[in-house]
């Protein structure tokens, strides 16, 4: 059902309904969600959420800019306080034509003259238009709309300005008579003689439409029994808000903390869920081209030895390098590569670690074990898409994206072909060597570790890997082995990858300098000068 014919079969029913006001979409979107059947956008409220007086200090482009948003945040129809149509009959059809193209169910207009003032203010001075003029804005409107069910409602002011009742019924007579869909009556009295006056003169002619905002006493029933169409509660989310965000905003003041606010504001992901943030994840998944989640195990329990006492107090992953921790400088490369969650496993020291954007696990035996055992012990975090790396390192990043564009669903090395040949730690042997020229086939692991002689090596693992769905479940298995064999605590990681490659493919990814790997403080020189 289109919004507009909603809006019209809930003034024209014989049952009463009631409109609640919203000035912004968020709002809009809190009244559909309470339940009522369609949303008033006050000019009252519209104006004074952009902090203006509600005297046409908005524009009407502004107006229809915005109860667009709010018509976009909703499946039930709003209806627009549209002022007196913001000027004459020429500025009247535009404006119906305009709400119509935002998908707008309909609009009030009241008989006053532009630029209108509040009906609650100085009311009694406030000039009312001429009926003739009035009559042909309502015939310009309802000849302007292209939906026939868009609703025009023609606001009689009579009573707020001090004429009558006569007035208020010659007026509304007129205004139904040229076109007018419905007659809302308004009044400034905190009774409602005056209102249920009209209603037993009127005698059901046209549908009726309240705004008990002055005579907010008066029982609902009494409207239900007087036929009323349409009641609208006008201004109260508005000035519901003002109340709670006066005192919000006192209380941090005062405070200077949250401590007592945050208890009892809405949480950040009602935010989100309000905003349709999970219309958007939908969206994500079904438009968006699939990327694997990223996430890291970085292996930080060592002490190192070599550094002249530096690493007395703190562990060689919180050295510094050109002013940044060497620890801290590598989760930022593995943040960029999209690495969100980032699991440490510390051991010397580990008080000292502290790095943004990281879980810790602690290994307790760090003296006692090596690498593998560190790892162990953050197996759960090793699922598909993690970078697993030496805490000690310092790399360009190029390297992890290199990586990772070359990754697949096992395990991938970063292997340093310059490194070939020569007498270094976790030496690599490939199903071929590093010719500098670009193919199309992997190259995948020969050997690994101590088996692998200087002369017989193709370089050097640099203490980067990548694991993919396949990988992650080969390291947990080797990881299993080793415990179950009694060789995990001391076995480094290299034994681990020597195990999986024994019964899976493991690919090598050349790399060409652009790293170090800190054992001592030559490195570390060398590391700032990367």
């Amino acid at each position: 059902m289109r919004k507009t014919t909603a809006l019209r079969q809930l003034v024209t029913r014989p049952s009463l309904d009631f409109l609640m006001e919203a000035h912004n979409g968020l709002s809009a979107r809190i009244v559909e969600e309470a339940g009522f059947p369609g949303v008033w956008a006050s000019g009252l409220t519209l104006s004074a959420s952009f902090g203006v007086r509600d005297n046409n200090e908005l524009s009407w482009s502004q107006v229809v800019d915005h109860v667009a948003f709010m018509a976009d945040a909703t499946s039930v129809p709003v209806l627009l306080d549209g002022d007196t149509g913001y000027g004459n009959f020429n500025n009247m059809r535009r404006l119906v034509r305009k709400l119509e193209r935002v998908d707008v169910g309909g609009v009030v207009i009241e008989d006053k003259l532009f630029p209108k003032t509040n009906s609650f203010i100085r009311s009694e001075r406030q000039p009312l238009a001429d009926v003739d003029e009035f009559v042909g804005k309502i015939k310009a409107g309802k000849d302007s709309q292209t939906d026939p069910d868009f609703v025009l409602i023609a606001r009689v002011e009579a009573l707020i300005a001090g004429w009558g009742l006569a007035e208020a019924l010659r007026r509304a007579e007129a205004y139904h008579l040229a076109g007018a869909d419905a007659i809302l009556i308004h009044s400034r009295q905190s009774s409602p003689a005056e209102i249920f006056a009209f209603l037993d003169a009127w005698g059901g002619r046209a549908p009726v439409a309240l705004v008990p905002t002055k005579y907010w006493r008066t029982p609902t029933a009494d409207f239900r029994a007087r036929g009323v169409s349409v009641v609208i509660w006008a201004n109260h989310l508005l000035r519901a808000g003002i109340t709670s965000m006066q005192a919000t905003a006192k209380r941090i003041a005062a405070d200077e903390s949250l401590l007592n606010v945050e208890p009892h504001v809405a949480p950040l992901h009602e935010v989100f869920r309000l905003q349709g943030d999970a219309e958007l994840e939908d969206a994500e998944r079904r438009y968006l081209p699939a990327r694997a989640s990223l996430s890291a195990v970085v292996l930080a329990a060592g002490a190192g030895n070599d550094f002249g006492g530096l690493t007395e107090r703190a562990p060689k992953a919180m050295l510094k390098v050109q002013g940044t921790p060497i620890l801290a400088r590598l989760l930022e490369d593995f943040g960029s590569a999209g690495a969100r969650d980032v699991v440490v496993v510390r051991g010397h020291r580990a008080e000292a670690i502290d790095v943004p954007g990281a879980r810790f696990v602690d290994n307790a035996d760090f003296a006692t074990t090596g690498e593998a055992w560190s790892l162990g012990l953050a197996e759960d975090a090793l699922v598909p898409g993690t970078l697993v790396a030496f805490g000690d390192i310092v790399l360009k990043r190029y390297i992890v994206q290199a990586l990772l564009d070359d990754a697949g669903p096992g395990i991938t090395l970063a292997v340093d072909s310059t490194l070939a040949s020569a007498d270094v730690p976790d030496r690599v042997r490939a199903d071929r060597a590093d010719t500098g020229r670009f193919s199309f086939d992997e190259v995948r692991l020969a050997a690994i570790g101590d088996e692998v002689t200087p002369s017989a090596s193709h370089g050097a693992w640099i203490g980067l890997l990548h694991v993919g769905a396949d990988g992650a479940a080969w390291l947990r298995e080797a990881t299993a082995a080793a415990r179950a064999d009694g060789t995990l605590r001391s076995a480094r990681l290299v034994d681990l990858l020597a195990r999986v490659r024994a019964a899976h493919p493991v690919r090598v990814v050349w790399i060409r300098g652009g790293w170090v790997n800190v054992n001592n403080l030559t490195d570390l020189v060398d590391a700032s000068d990367l």
